[in-house]
Parts: C-alpha cells; sequence; structure tokens
C-alpha cells in the first residue's frame, strides 16, 4: 500500500509505503528511502514504533541532519579532507562535514526521491547517481531491496554497479529506541567486535585496529549502552557471503530484542548524543553496518573500490522479538 506524503519545492512526489507481515509495520518513503516507522509488539504484546522520525515529510525536509532512517551512500561515514586517489587521479569531493565528507556529501542519496516499484513482501528502491556528483567519479546504479521475512525480519540488501573506478560504502541510518519513548540510554548492547577504530576529533580514524579489552568499547558481552558512543567497530568475522548476526540491543523495560546481522565488516555505534532538537541526547542508538570511515585513504581497510564489471553487494537483517 502507498500513499502520497507530500511534495518538494520542485513538485516532486513524495511517496510512503507499508509493509506488513508477521506481526511488524514498517513504513518506507521514496524521499531518502527513509524507514519512517517500525511497529513491533513487546513481550505483552502492546504494539509500539521502535525508531525515531517525524510525522510527515516536512519534519525530515527541515532537519535533514540526523540523517532519521535513510539510506546513506556512496559513501556511508567518513571521507578525511574530502578526497582521495584512485588509480593514480585524485577525486575531490564537497566537504560537508568541517574539511571532510560525510554520508555522500551536500546532497547525499538520503536527499534524493528514489524510484521504487512493489516486489514480492517488500519494495525495490533504485536510483542513479551520476559521474562527479558530490565528486565521485563513476555513473553509479543503486538498488536496495526492503523486504519483510516470514518471521518479521527486515532484510535490506544493496547492490550497485559503475561505469568507471569508485568507491561505494552503502548503509541505512535508522535510529533505534525499543522502549518506544524517552532515551534508549538503558538499551544494552552487545557487538560482535574485538576491536575497533580509534578516531581523531573530526571522527577520521588513526588507522589503529585497537583491542577492546579492558575499555569501554568491550561491547562482546552485553552491557547498558549509556551514551558517547560514535565508533566504527570491526566486526570479528569480516565480509561474508551471508550476514551473520554481528550485534543485539535489548530493553528490558519492554523486553524488546533487536538483532543486527550482516554481510559488511564494520558496524558504527552512534548514541546520538548529539542529535539535537526535538530529540534529546541519546533519544536513539544508530547501528550501521558499513565498511570502514576513510577507507579510500586506508589501503590498510578492508577495499570499498568497485570497478566497472563487478556488483556490489551487501545485505543486513534486522530481526524482532521478546525476551
Amino acid at each position: 500500500m502507498n500513499e502520497l506524503i507530500g511534495t518538494l519545492s520542485d513538485g516532486t512526489p513524495v511517496h510512503r509505503w507499508t509493509l506488513e507481515r508477521a506481526g511488524v509495520r514498517v513504513r518506507i518513503l521514496s524521499y531518502g528511502g527513509i524507514v519512517q516507522d517500525v511497529e513491533v509488539p513487546d513481550r505483552d504484546g502492546r504494539t509500539g514504533n521502535v525508531v525515531l522520525g517525524f510525522d510527515g515529510l516536512d519534519g525530515y525536509l527541515a532537519r535533514p541532519e540526523p540523517f532519521l532512517g535513510a539510506l546513506i551512500g556512496r559513501y556511508a561515514n567518513r571521507i578525511g579532507g574530502a578526497r582521495f586517489t584512485l588509480d593514480g587521479v585524485e577525486h575531490v569531493l564537497a566537504p560537508n562535514d568541517g574539511p571532510n565528507s560525510l554520508h555522500g556529501g551536500e546532497r547525499g542519496f538520503d536527499k534524493r526521491v528514489w524510484d521504487v516499484t512493489e516486489v514480492a513482501h517488500g519494495l525495490r528502491l533504485s536510483l542513479v547517481a551520476e559521474d562527479g556528483e558530490e565528486g565521485f567519479p563513476g555513473r553509479l546504479e543503486v538498488a536496495v531491496t526492503c523486504t519483510l521475512d516470514e518471521r518479521g525480519a527486515l532484510h535490506l540488501a544493496y547492490e550497485a554497479v559503475t561505469d568507471a573506478p569508485t568507491h561505494v560504502n552503502l548503509t541505512n541510518h535508522t535510529y533505534w529506541n525499543l522502549a518506544g519513548s524517552g532515551t534508549a540510554g538503558g538499551h544494552e548492547l552487545r557487538v560482535a567486535a574485538s576491536r575497533w577504530t580509534p578516531s581523531d576529533a573530526e571522527l577520521i580514524p588513526t588507522g589503529e585496529l585497537a583491542d577492546v579489552s579492558g575499555t569501554r568499547w568491550d561491547l562482546r558481552e552485553a552491557r547498558k549502552a549509556g551514551g558517547g558512543y560514535d565508533d566504527n567497530f570491526v566486526l570479528d568475522k569480516g565480509v561474508t557471503a551471508a550476514p551473520e548476526e554481528v550485534a543485539e540491543l535489548y530493553d528490558p523495560a519492554s523486553g524488546r530484542v533487536l538483532s543486527v546481522a550482516t554481510t559488511e565488516p564494520g558496524i558504527q555505534v552512534y548514541t546520538a548524543d548529539h542529535i539535537g532538537e526535538p530529540f534529546e541526547p541519546g533519544a536513539g542508538i544508530a547501528l550501521e553496518t558499513q565498511h570502514f570511515p576513510d577507507s579510500p585513504n586506508r589501503p590498510e581497510f578492508p577495499s570499498t573500490v568497485l570497478r566497472p564489471g563487478e556488483v556490489f553487494r551487501s545485505e543486513t537483517v534486522y530481526g524482532f522479538s521478546v525476551r
């Protein structure tokens, strides 16, 4: 089911699709591919929305900065100095986070209206990023298939092809609050990562893969998330052909559990300390599956290079249960 929810200033219509299966309801916008809400039951069977969002399109247009629920590209996270060299050619990007490029630049995929077609139990969202957009080389064709499986788990399957060598790193920027209100500071978080990538004051990785043992970044056993995280965790499993579970978020009050499985080698944990009004600090937790920040300038990190004739593929699965 889809409905018109508004138009952009240039007259482009924006629609919302509703997916329902196995007691889970998900609403997705064509603008930004935004996951507007996800409704799941608590341990007592009461259904509530567990993601941060706005009621209408105007909220997202007025407050794009938190990237609420959006699909992120062409490069999720930061690229230091808003530049990289690929095959001996330097590419200068649009700096939109101080001197750095963040989440694809000034007009990333979160600010585009995606083409949407219905598929079995879901949607296929697609767009084209032309050669040179935001400084990135190559004409990139992107598709993200969003489906609910028989258990009500939300699958996001990403694909991309290019006509010239480029860098690609795609993710979803949903903020989760399994309580449905208040903050997520009391949630318990587990991440299967023995290392993380320390960063400088501008959140650009130093290049070190640091051991989490004995630090607040050791989330291998569940602990209260609290606040103060905006960090990339190096998943123990690395890059995999099929999604493997890497994280679990649990709200003791409601009993809701979110599991995250992915093919990606990293996950950014952001506790929304600087999310801004109308949300209070810590209102949700973003769990962004990804390749590492600044990988185009870090050859020692897993590669984000995509070349003509190759197909970028990635999948992340969000599962819901109660305890």
